[in-house]
């Protein structure tokens, strides 16, 4: 028997398309000086870092497999097997607030290490945005802001998708200025799945 769930189902997806689409251009109208300086930063990095909570570090991790795609070495910061980071390493962290206190002590630590940060947050002041060589500002509500000025979405929902679609078109311009095809980066795909 049919549903009729279908009509809030669509109108929800239309929301967070359109939600998504305007911050997206902005971000790619407001940032791109930031952004262009992001992926020079990941270019060059001798190995690359992520660091988000929730569901931000979800976001984080997808890039992170992107970029290992790519053939970048790339850790998660938490994982066992993530090494110290150092000089001429890249660590890219998201908090929506750039308040996260975990978040900071890293970026903290990155930074006197001699690592580069790449701050992705909502806030410009903050201490994480603070903190990094890049800071690119997406604006999206914070999870706490619950006035449904910047979206009608739950809690950062925003944030958190565009961060996903920020790390996959970092890599997509990675990938097609190296000039490697997608057979190429095919052979790195996990096999042990």
């Amino acid at each position: 028997m049919a549903s009729n769930d279908t009509t809030p189902v669509s109108s929800a997806i239309e929301l967070v398309l359109a939600e998504n689409t305007r911050i997206s251009s902005t971000i790619a109208r407001d940032n791109a000086e930031t952004v262009r300086a992001a992926i020079d930063l990941l270019s060059a990095a001798s190995r690359v870092f992520v660091l988000g909570s929730g569901r931000s570090g979800l976001a984080l991790r997808m890039l992170a497999m992107r970029l290992m795609h790519l053939g970048l070495t790339v850790h998660v910061v938490g994982e066992v097997t993530t090494p110290a980071i150092a000089a001429g390493d890249v660590l890219v962290a998201a908090s929506g607030s750039g308040t996260t206190a975990g978040i900071i002590r890293s970026a903290t630590t990155a930074a006197d290490a001699g690592a580069s940060v790449i701050a992705i947050t909502t806030a410009a002041d903050s201490p994480l945005a603070a903190l990094a060589a890049v800071a690119i500002v997406i604006p999206a509500a914070q999870k706490q802001d619950h006035g449904a000025t910047r979206s009608a979405q739950y809690s950062g929902g925003l944030f958190e998708q565009s961060l996903l679609l920020l790390g996959d078109a970092l890599f997509h311009v990675l990938w097609k200025e190296s000039g490697a095809t997608a057979e190429e980066l095919w052979p790195r795909h996990a096999n042990l799945e």
